[in-house]
């Protein structure tokens, strides 16, 4: 039963962290995705092909794996508020830069080195959410901060469908207004970030000696029960099959993810829709996903399961992909596309919340930032054979297949290292259960 003081504390760390770091996300995702929106003009004007476009837009993941690790890495070292301040600057001004965008070259440079300057954000703000909330409500505040990204698709897909309509406007294109109206907040919230996070508890001047002296002494004594199993080392971290499998675990869902992100506009605009009936129409699937994620990460913390959490969200969203290549109208397509961002947004908390259940300090920082790293190079996969198998076929169809197939393995996997780990419980428990 939680206690008066752990309530309070609690509940001051959410209300100053959660919701600043849930607009930073906001901020990145919107960023990251709206490629998607740009492309319903700026394919035709500057010539892209399906196969170019999935390119471009994949390539972005490049940049973040190349660097995501020694970014986290950084973080854990130099603090978070420094940090993050970097990132977000420097990703604000390179997504501004894509509105100067002349041709395939100079599409794909920039989308790398957005990746670049965006590696480490999303693994460090897991990182320095494990800085600050006890394990059991790592999961709830993690879908609490990663509600951010379907909220992004929900409230920017009508941004960025109306940017589009600004087209002309002192003779800009739409996508360019886009552009740079969308990247200025990165870099105004990167400034702001100096002033607002603070890295440590220790150094939380907003808490009472006493409210800090609790979380301090709470957050050791869960380092301390994990001594025994803990890995001290960065290489340990990254070499652990663990953090491999969920590696592996998350490459499929970040398939999923941004091929929701950065296709979704197109299968819908294919239907006869104008950008900002496009804008309107993506938001539904993500309004609904914000909902239905923090509802079953809470369920998932309630029952301290995360297993079949993971595998019955991934397989919702790839009974959803099967579905979206199979529609015929609108409406059957925002209905698919609401199974797709369900389960994609349900199964990010738990999974989320596995890395620091057996890692922590640098072995943490890698851990998280190699199966960030490694899973999102399915963002660059999943969008390139969306983009490749179109071109040849002239359907979404054998793309959002190809996508499922890889949530399927991604359950498989997570089943397996269930039984792997029941397995090695197994093994500890006999000789100890024998010595007593």
């Amino acid at each position: 039963m939680s206690t008066e003081l752990e309530t309070r504390v609690l509940r001051k760390i959410t209300l100053r962290i959660i919701p600043f770091i849930m607009l930073l996300y906001f901020i990145a995702f919107l960023d990251r995705v709206n490629i998607g929106f740009a492309a319903l003009t700026m394919n035709q004007e500057l010539g892209f092909s399906p196969t170019v476009f999935g390119i471009g837009a994949g390539i972005f993941f490049l940049g973040y794996f190349l660097f995501e690790v020694p970014s986290n890495l950084i973080l854990n070292k130099v603090g978070a508020r420094i940090w993050i301040a970097r990132v977000m600057i420097t990703w604000g001004l390179v997504s501004g830069a894509m509105a100067f965008v002349q041709g395939t070259t100079s599409f794909y440079i920039l989308r790398f080195l957005l990746g670049v300057a965006e590696a480490g954000f999303f693994p460090g703000i897991i990182l320095y959410l494990s800085f600050w909330f006890p394990m059991k409500r790592r999961a709830q505040v993690t879908a609490i901060f990663m509600a951010a990204a379907p909220l992004s698709t929900a409230l920017g897909s009508p941004i960025s469908g109306a940017l589009l309509e600004l087209h002309g406007f002192l003779g800009w294109s739409g996508w360019k207004w886009m552009f740079v109206l969308e990247a200025i907040p990165a870099v105004i919230l990167g400034c702001v970030v100096l002033f607002w996070l603070t890295d440590r508890p220790a150094k939380a001047k907003w808490l009472t000696d006493e409210e800090r002296n609790w979380l301090m002494q709470t957050l050791a004594a869960e380092q301390s029960t994990k001594a025994g199993s803990t890995h001290v080392s960065v290489w340990k971290g990254l070499a652990d099959k663990r953090v491999i499998a969920l590696s592996l675990v998350y490459f499929g869902t970040s398939a999923g993810l941004y091929t929701l992100g950065i296709w979704s506009p197109q299968i819908i605009k294919a239907f006869g829709m104008s950008s900002l009936q496009v804008g309107l129409l993506n938001a539904i699937p993500a309004i609904i996903a914000v909902v239905a994620m923090v509802l079953w990460a809470r369920h998932s913390d309630k029952k301290v399961e995360r297993t079949w959490h993971i595998i019955g969200a991934c397989m919702l969203a790839a009974v959803g992909l099967i579905y979206a290549g199979m529609v015929t109208t609108v409406v059957t397509a925002i209905i698919a596309l609401t199974l797709v961002n369900v389960g994609i947004s349900a199964s990010k908390p738990p999974l989320w919340s596995m890395p620091t259940m057996f890692l922590s300090g640098s072995a943490a920082a890698a851990g998280i930032a190699t199966i960030n790293s490694i899973g999102n190079l399915g963002g660059f996969v999943g969008p390139v054979m969306i983009g490749v198998i179109k071109e040849h076929t002239g359907s979404f169809t054998g793309g959002l297949l190809f996508v499922a197939a890889l949530l399927c393995l991604s359950s498989i996997l997570v089943w397996l290292l269930s039984k792997s780990a029941e397995r090695q419980n197994s093994a500890y428990q006999a000789p100890h259960s024998k010595s007593s």
